[in-house]
């Protein structure tokens, strides 16, 4: 790819080579924005749904892609994008995910939270950090389950994963 854009270059407009440039930078993956190697398989597709959603609103009981999601939305949403379909509230997401150890958690894993007297739950996405609609943050986005405020409140986690 270098040695055509070193061919072309001579023979394009500057401006023409900039926009061809930028372009070819925004060609990399969600994970790669992130700095996650996406997994392949329906993991993959959990953790890639996942980190779409950054950035998206938090609104209690929101089940709307794109639009409004609160973190049981989220986690169901992204199972639902691997071909899994799990409960609707985090509670029941906790009782019927297979218990999984937090050492080791792997991507698309759920992790599960008490913060404040409620439950919350993320979707694992390496093995540090987990994407979670945030209440507090009023948006979804990506955090580290391993930074002390999480350690501190963090009930488990769970797979749904075969």
């Amino acid at each position: 790819m270098t040695s055509v854009i070193r061919r072309l270059m001579p023979h394009l407009p500057r401006g023409l080579l900039l926009a061809l440039l930028l372009a070819l930078a925004g060609c990399g993956s969600i994970g790669d924005k992130y700095g996650i190697k996406i997994p392949s398989g329906p993991r993959g597709k959990a953790v890639t749904a996942a980190l779409e959603e950054i950035g998206t609103p938090y609104v209690y009981g929101g089940s709307k892609p794109g639009r409004a999601l609160d973190c049981s939305g989220l986690t169901q949403y992204v199972h639902r994008k691997a071909g899994i379909k799990i409960p609707r509230v985090s509670t029941d997401q906790k009782v019927k995910a297979q218990p999984v150890k937090l050492s080791k958690v792997k991507p698309g894993d759920l992790i599960f939270f008490r913060v404040k007297g409620d439950s919350h739950v993320g979707v694992v996405v390496d093995r540090t950090r987990f994407v979670h609609a945030s209440s507090g943050a009023d948006e979804v986005q990506l955090a580290r389950f391993t930074d002390a405020f999480w350690r501190q409140h963090t009930t488990g986690a769970g797979t749904y994963f075969r």
